[in-house]
Parts: C-alpha cells; structure tokens; sequence
C-alpha cells in the first residue's frame, strides 16, 4: 500500500472516528484499515489517534496531521484530474458552512440541480448562525454575513443585504406604529444575541448617513434567525432583519415595515475559504455555482 492509500486511510477513519465505518466506506476489511494506521504510525513516529471500544479520536499530533494531509490530498486530486473537465470527474467530499436561513431558503433548494451535475460530489451542509473555524473545524467554505474577523482567510465579497425594521399586526395593534427613533422608548424588541459571543445586539439606524444604536427592551432573547423570525410573527416584538429573510410573512401580510426611514445599514455577505496554493476542484465549481445564486438576494 503506497503513502498516498495510507493519508487517505487516516482522512477517511479521522471524518468517520470509527476504524469500521471508515473500513465500510473504503470497501476494505477493518483488519487492513487498522494495519494501515499502525503502519503510517510508525513511519511518522508519532500516535495519530486515540482508540477506545467505541470511538476513535484524534491526539494533538494527529489533528495537525489530518489538516496536512486534506491539503495535500486534495493538491493529488488536483493532479490526477489537471486533463479531465466532464461534470463526471468532479468528486469528493464538500464541507460547506452557512447561515440558517440563507441554508434553508436559498443553497438547499437549488441543490438538487447543482448535484445533478456532478453526481460524484457530496456536500456536507452546516446550517448555523455560529461562526464556525474553518481550519480547525476542516471546512472548506463558508458564507458570512456581517464583519468580518478571520484575517487568515480568503474573503470573497458577494454583496450586501438590506436590513428591515418589521412587526406583526398583532404588535402593531397593542402598541402602535413607531414614527421616529425616539418612540422606539416606547416598544420592545425581539431580543438577538450572538450565537459565538452571547452578547445582546442593540438597535441600529442610520440618522442623517451617521450610524446610531441603543440598547431595547424586550421580553425575549433568541440566538438564531428561525426564533427571531417565529417570536416577531408571535407578536412578541420588533426585528430588524435581512429583507430576502422575510419577504414571504412581508408579502402575506404577517409582518409589516416599521421605521422605513431609519433602516439599518445594509451587511456584508461573504464568502470565505482557508488560504491554500490550490483550490480542489470540487471547491472551484461549488463557488462557480454558489456566487450567483446568492447574488440573487444581496444588492451589489
């Protein structure tokens, strides 16, 4: 068995953290799976997995090693495939990252066209609003929406998402129309904290092109969009909000604009992969497809 079976072995058992599963998933017997990690064990002089009755994790050593041999894996991959171009020979595993509604209502609708295309690709979809690690999680892309902190990575700007201030009529009802900022004094908010920082977000608008913010009150706290969406419709308080999130309550009747004038300032979203030489190509046509797609809700 040459080096590159034994790295492959090792990736497949690290993703599965099962000696069995991986062996299944190669079409290998588990004795053999089990050699081939002892034998890339001792070559490298160092203990890559710690193995218990019922799972296999990685050790410190066997983590750093993982990352390299994805990356150069997928630098083989590339090289085998330098002369092929069908849909065909694009294959492989995909870790894509992404917030829950853009997931939702946006990627996982249109990927049943995409993989149609290329029937040897598997994409592994997080939906989260938690702002995942890319290298530390081995992800090889993920959309943001917001600021963005991860100067290490790749950043490829989409577009931005207008933002609406929005309510039931229900709410609308018991507490009335909020004509300016001062009558926000007045009203509660749906409550957003950060899903990676537990921090509370205040209420933003812009007055005259200067951002201004305050903290609301509010009965509620949500970390993710589905509850901040589902409380508003709830008549529990206002939202501001990413306007493509709610068009379908908006044109239904079940929200409605607030403070039209005062909106929030529009944010970034953006697409973000790990720093590499070469991008696999299963990584090339997902951002060929995906860029687009999202462009479709975010104004330039």
């Amino acid at each position: 068995m040459d080096r590159i079976d034994l790295f492959r072995i090792y990736v497949r058992v690290a993703e599965c953290a099962s000696f069995t599963q991986a062996a299944s998933s190669i079409g290998l017997p588990r004795s053999s799976v089990s050699t081939a990690i002892r034998d890339l064990e001792t070559h490298v002089g160092a203990r890559l997995l710690n193995r218990t009755t019922r799972r296999v994790s990685l050790t410190n050593d066997g983590i750093a090693f993982y990352e390299r041999c994805q990356r150069l894996l997928a630098d083989v991959e590339e090289t085998e495939g330098l002369f092929r171009q069908s849909s065909a020979d694009v294959g492989g595993r995909l870790r894509v990252d992404v917030p829950g509604r853009i997931g939702r209502l946006i990627i996982a609708p249109a990927l049943p066209a995409f993989l149609a295309r290329f029937p040897q690709l598997q994409v592994d979809l997080g939906i989260t609003d938690r702002f995942v690690n890319l290298v530390e999680e081995n992800v090889d892309c993920a959309i943001r929406v917001g600021p963005l902190s991860d100067s290490a990575l790749i950043a490829r700007r989409i577009g931005n998402l207008d933002l609406i201030n929005c309510a039931s009529p229900t709410y609308v009802a018991a507490r009335g129309v909020p004509r300016t900022p001062a009558d926000l004094d007045h009203h509660h908010a749906v409550l957003y904290a950060s899903p990676s920082t537990g921090r509370t977000e205040d209420w933003e608008w812009l007055e005259d092109g200067v951002l201004r913010s305050r903290p609301m009150k509010g009965q509620v706290i949500v970390n993710n969009a589905e509850a901040y969406i589902a409380c508003a419709l709830a008549g529990l308080g206002m939202i501001q909000i990413p306007a493509y999130d709610v068009r379908e309550p908006i044109a239904a009747g079940a929200l409605v604009e607030l403070l039209p004038a005062h909106r929030a300032p529009p944010m970034p979203m953006t697409l973000l992969y790990p720093h590499r030489r070469h991008l696999s190509r299963r990584l090339q046509v997902f951002i060929e497809w995906v860029v687009p797609l999202l462009e479709t809700c975010a104004a330039k």
